[in-house]
């Protein structure tokens, strides 16, 4: 057997001598868009959270991969254009936090995958969480089914809390169940719920004022769009009006919120990239099942609850994820 093949190695072998090797095919660069309420500065974390778990896969910014970023700055009006230019660069799959930007990711791609994080039911997205069916698929971030337990932790916070207000915005789909949970879970607790329906950044002074003048204890910060794009804004407007509140994810605490429970969203991120993966592999979106959240995480600010004359209760310092001093 070697003998009758070492002719034709030879033969290839001295070919190769005199002709220079064939070019190998470039490696297929994948385009990732992603479809997001903030600027990039202002999502760094979980960005190289996304990029971390890539390249954990193989997928690498210069070689094989190019992510193609936009950011609507907190006006969920601009998605529709913005999801329409990321279908127009021919991207390979568009990643969206949050409902609206996930609609229109889902309504301008036609047949390009989404991978989202929606905030919330994804059943109004996708046909279920086992089949999820179309072009879509990814995580939830129990933002609805979270509101009442923000507003318990409030109480736990401020025990004296007879008046709790929900600062949202409206207009996304996803906010009127998380009213009504957060209404539910006041009533439970004999607390008032009043809501603060925001829909521009200019809106939100005068939304804390109306909070103070109703007498609001605290306040349940929403997780939409308008107030991540204005994170800094609402943490110093809760900090001039010595209202307590808790936040939808930890960059409002280390920002100088008071308290979050949330998903971890830089964990979310990283877990992007196991759908971008199978994905760019060849699965359909349809054929994965939506996950929930692995991780939720209580942040505490306590140089936030100082300043508030709040002393936090052991029995949250003992559940805490994480304080931050």
């Amino acid at each position: 057997m070697h003998i009758g093949r070492a002719p034709a190695v030879l033969v290839l072998a001295l070919a190769c001598a005199v002709h220079p090797a064939a070019p190998q095919p470039a490696a297929k660069v994948y385009r990732v868009g992603v479809l997001e309420a903030v600027p990039s500065a202002q999502n760094a974390a979980n960005l190289e959270a996304l990029r971390r778990g890539l390249a954990d896969l193989g997928y690498a910014e210069g070689r094989n991969l190019v992510i193609v970023y936009r950011s609507a700055d907190g006006h969920a009006e601009r998605f529709p254009e913005l999801a329409a230019e990321l279908a127009s660069q021919k991207v390979d799959v568009i990643v969206t936090r949050g409902t609206p930007a996930t609609n229109a990711a889902r309504n301008a791609a036609g047949a390009i995958p989404v991978v989202m994080a929606t905030m919330g039911d994804p059943r109004a997205i996708v046909q279920s969480y086992a089949r999820p069916g179309g072009n879509v698929t990814g995580l939830t971030t129990f933002s609805t089914e979270l509101s009442a337990k923000r507003v318990e932790l409030l109480k736990e916070l401020v025990p004296t809390l007879s008046r709790v207000a929900l600062l949202h915005n409206m207009a996304n789909p996803a906010v009127p169940a998380e009213w009504e949970e957060t209404k539910a879970a006041a009533r439970a607790l004999g607390i008032e719920a009043e809501l603060l329906d925001v829909r521009a950044s200019g809106a939100l002074p005068g939304a804390f004022a109306e909070a103070s003048q109703h007498h609001a204890g605290a306040i349940v910060v929403g997780a939409d769009g308008l107030m991540q794009a204005n994170r800094q804004v609402v943490v110093d407007l809760a900090a001039r009006y010595r209202l307590p509140a808790i936040y939808p994810d930890r960059e409002f605490v280390e920002a100088g919120g008071l308290a979050t429970y949330a998903v971890s969203f830089p964990d979310m991120y990283y877990r992007f990239a196991a759908y971008i993966d199978k994905i760019l592999r060849g699965v359909k979106p349809a054929e994965i099942p939506v996950e929930q959240p692995m991780r939720l995480e209580l942040v505490l600010n306590a140089r936030t609850a100082k300043a508030l004359a709040i002393a936090i209760p052991q029995s949250l310092l003992v559940r805490a994820s994480e304080v931050l001093h």
